[in-house]
C-alpha cells in the first residue's frame, strides 16, 4: 500500500551513512528491516562475563554515522539493559545520531499512577533511554499515546494498521463490527471502522488486578455480524478469550482479533488454541515462542524500514499512517 519495497540499489540522499544493528531479542526482525532497507546488518558482538554481565562491542567503525539499534524491550529486563548499553557504546564511539528502534516498547502499561505507591515505569524507561544517549525513538502502537510526552527527543509511533487493515479487507467479512476491548482503545478501533466501513462496539471491563478481569459487559450490537477485536497487545490472552466468548453469546457470527504485539505469556497459547477465536492476527514485533494454526503473523518490517529511510532523508513519517 505504501510502496515499502526497496532494494540494495536504492540510494540514500543524505551524506551521513546509516548503519543498522540488531539487539539479541530482535535479531530476526532486524534482519528483515535491513533487507527492506537495502543493506546488511552491522557487525556487533555481545560478550558476557561468567556472572552474566553484558558487554556489547561494535566490530566496525560507527564514527559520524546514523546508528539504528533494533531491540524490543520485552521481558526479561536484560533486553532493556542490552539496548541501553548499545546506546552508550554508540555514543562513546562517536556516532552522529542514535535511533533506538523499539518494535515493542516494554513497560508501556505502567504509564500512570492508578493507585498509591507504584512506579510510572514508562516514564522511567524514557528517562533511561535519553540518559543513555538516544537521539530518537521509533516504536509501534504504544500502549498509551501519552507516553510520547515522556520524551524530550523525537519519537515516531508507527501503526500496524498499515498491514492489518489490508489483510482484514482481503477476508471480506460482511457485515463486520469492530470491537474495542476497553475504553482506552476506542480511538484505535474507530480508525479501523472508518477504513473497513464497519460499526463499533465496546467491551466494558473491570480489572480487580493486573491480568485478571473481574467483570465484562458489551456495549453495542454484534448480533449476526463478524466481530473483530482490535488491541495493541495480547499477554495472557485471558481477557481476549473471555471477550470472544461474550461476543459469541451476544450473537456474533465469528470472532477474530487483530493485535499488534504478541507478548503471549503464561498459558496464552493454550488459551488461544482452545478458544472460540477463529483467528488471531498479530505483527512480528515480538517472536512467537511456537506456531499455532489460529495465529497469523503479518510483518511490519517494511514499515520500519521505510520510516528509517524517511527519517534519514528528512521526509515525513506520518505519510506511513492511515489517517
Amino acid at each position: 500500500m505504501w510502496g515499502f519495497e526497496s532494494s540494495p540499489g536504492n540510494s540514500v540522499s543524505a551524506d551521513t551513512p546509516v548503519k543498522i544493528f540488531a539487539g539479541s531479542s530482535s535479531r530476526a526482525f532486524a534482519e528483515k528491516v535491513a533487507q527492506f532497507y537495502g543493506q546488511p546488518l552491522g557487525a556487533l558482538t555481545l560478550n558476557r562475563f561468567s556472572d552474566g554481565e553484558m558487554q556489547p562491542k561494535y566490530e566496525e567503525s560507527i564514527r559520524g554515522a546514523h546508528v539504528c539499534l533494533i531491540q524490543s524491550t520485552n521481558a526479561p529486563a536484560d533486553n532493556l539493559l542490552e539496548l541501553l548499553l548499545l546506546i552508550d557504546a554508540a555514543k562513546r564511539a562517536s556516532a552522529e545520531t542514535i535511533t533506538a528502534v523499539i518494535p515493542y516498547f516494554g513497560y508501556a502499561r505502567q504509564d500512570r499512577k492508578e493507585e498509591g505507591r507504584v512506579s510510572i515505569g514508562a516514564k522511567l524507561i524514557a528517562n533511561l533511554l535519553q540518559a543513555a544517549g538516544a537521539s530518537r525513538i521509533v516504536t509501534m502502537d504504544l500502549h498509551a499515546g501519552q507516553i510520547q510526552g515522556f520524551f524530550d527527543i523525537p519519537l515516531d509511533n508507527l501503526e500496524a494498521s498499515a498491514v492489518h487493515i489490508p489483510y482484514v479487507q482481503s477476508l471480506n467479512l460482511q457485515p463486520l463490527v469492530i470491537v474495542s476491548p476497553d475504553a482506552g482503545g476506542t480511538a484505535r478501533a474507530r480508525k479501523y471502522t472508518r477504513h473497513l466501513h464497519a460499526e463499533l462496539a465496546l467491551v466494558d471491563k473491570y480489572r480487580a488486578q493486573a491480568n485478571r478481569v473481574h467483570s465484562m459487559r458489551l456495549i453495542g450490537d454484534v448480533r449476526d455480524k463478524h466481530a473483530l477485536i482490535v488491541d495493541d497487545l495480547v499477554d495472557t490472552a485471558g481477557t481476549l478469550v473471555h471477550a470472544a466468548e461474550l461476543l459469541l453469546q451476544e450473537g456474533a457470527l465469528s470472532v477474530r482479533a487483530c493485535v499488534t504485539h504478541p507478548v503471549l505469556s503464561g498459558a496464552a497459547y493454550e488459551r488461544i488454541a482452545h478458544s472460540p477465536l477463529s483467528e488471531l492476527i498479530v505483527a512480528d514485533t515480538l517472536p512467537l515462542r511456537k506456531e499455532l494454526d489460529k495465529i497469523t503473523v503479518l510483518s511490519v518490517a517494511p514499515i520500519f524500514a521505510q520510516a528509517l529511510r524517511n527519517i534519514h532523508q528528512h521526509e515525513s513519517v506520518s505519510a506511513l499512517f492511515y489517517s
